[in-house]
C-alpha cells in the first residue's frame, strides 16, 4: 500500500471527519486537500458555517500534508483567522501545504475557500512528530 493509499484509509476512517461530513479529496507530497458540502448540521444558530467545521477542515488537511512523508503527528499549536462566513450549501474546500520539516515538527499553512475561491480562513500549524503507537495485538 502507497502512503497516498495508507493515508487516504486513514482519514476515510476516522469518524470524527466523517460525522462532520469531511472527507480527504485529493493529496500529494506535501500537500493535501479536505473538502466540505455545507449541510445543515454544518451550520451555527445563524446559520452561518460553524467555524468549528473550518478549524476542523484547515487542522485535518495541514496534519494530512505533514503525515505524507509516512510519519505520525499530532497538533502542538495553531493560529487560524477567519475572514468570510460559510454559507449553506457552499463547497468548502481546505488546502494543506507543508512549509518546512524539522525531525521532530512540521509546520503547515491552510488556506480554506468556498467554490468561488473566496478566501474563508486561513490557518498556520505546527504538528509534532509521535513514534508509532503500540497497538494491541
Amino acid at each position: 500500500m502507497t502512503e497516498k493509499e495508507k493515508l487516504q484509509h486513514l482519514i476515510n476512517h476516522n469518524s470524527f471527519l466523517a460525522i462532520n461530513h469531511i472527507e480527504l479529496t485529493d493529496v500529494g507530497t506535501d500537500w493535501a486537500i479536505m473538502e466540505l458540502k455545507a449541510q445543515e448540521d454544518s451550520l451555527n444558530p445563524m446559520g452561518l458555517v460553524h467555524g468549528g467545521a473550518l478549524f476542523t477542515m484547515a487542522d485535518s488537511a495541514g496534519g494530512a500534508a505533514a503525515r505524507t512523508d509516512g510519519r505520525n503527528y499530532v497538533t502542538l499549536s495553531s493560529s487560524f483567522t477567519f475572514l468570510r462566513s460559510g454559507l449553506p450549501g457552499d463547497l468548502i474546500q481546505a488546502k494543506g501545504r507543508v512549509r518546512r520539516r524539522g525531525k521532530t515538527t512540521c509546520y503547515t499553512d491552510v488556506d480554506i475557500t468556498n467554490q468561488k475561491g473566496d478566501l474563508l480562513a486561513n490557518g498556520s500549524f505546527i504538528y509534532f512528530h509521535v513514534p508509532e503507537p503500540d497497538l494491541p495485538v
